[in-house]
């Protein structure tokens, strides 16, 4: 059984969709051979490949994706979410200073040091708050918000990552989210 890949996010066969949103060019097959793991729980559920790229499940398609783990053998694992305590300074919410030190220390032990996560926040920063001010999300923003805003109509163009820029934007982005499971397997 093969899935179809669409600008990043998962369609599995059978399974009925909203239209396409991206043209046909964006389209991917991806077999099970070439899935590494998957977890049904992520916000929102993630597949991960064999080469460190994270696809996205519509929510609404939770069974569907654990039932072709399941008849595939896929592992189903829980990955720290990297990019959530990365973008946790732009939700809409305020944390205490503990809560803070906390974020950092799990950041640090998925392999992303206090410095680094002061870079990264930076160089997101501003694309984030425009995003975020769109949607004020009080609860969570992830590796699939960060993707979305980054070719999002919504944010001004000036903060958007410009369309031949996007490939190499997402591989780091991809590498950020896989750490923790390249530290765990090293």
């Amino acid at each position: 059984m093969t899935v179809l890949v669409l600008a990043g996010w998962a369609r599995f066969p059978g399974v009925p969709h909203a239209p396409d949103p991206e043209p046909a060019t964006a389209r991917q097959v991806l077999p099970a051979a070439a899935v590494r793991d998957a977890d049904p729980a992520a916000t929102p559920p993630e597949l991960r490949t064999v080469a460190g790229d994270t696809v996205f499940v519509d929510s609404r398609d939770t069974a569907a994706l654990e039932r072709f783990c399941a008849e595939h053998r896929i592992p189903v694992r829980r990955r720290p979410d990297i990019w959530g305590d990365l973008l946790e300074p732009f939700l809409d919410t305020r944390f205490d200073d503990r809560h803070h030190t906390a974020t950092l220390d799990r950041l640090e032990r998925g392999g992303v040091g206090r410095d680094e996560a002061v870079r990264i926040r930076r160089r997101v920063g501003p694309l984030m708050t425009a995003y975020n001010s769109l949607h004020w999300d009080w609860h969570h923003l992830g590796l699939a918000d960060l993707l979305e805003a980054a070719a999002s109509d919504h944010v001004p163009a000036e903060l958007r990552v410009p369309p031949q820029d996007r490939a190499a934007f997402r591989a780091w982005a991809m590498e950020i989210a896989d750490r923790p499971v390249r530290a765990a397997t090293a």
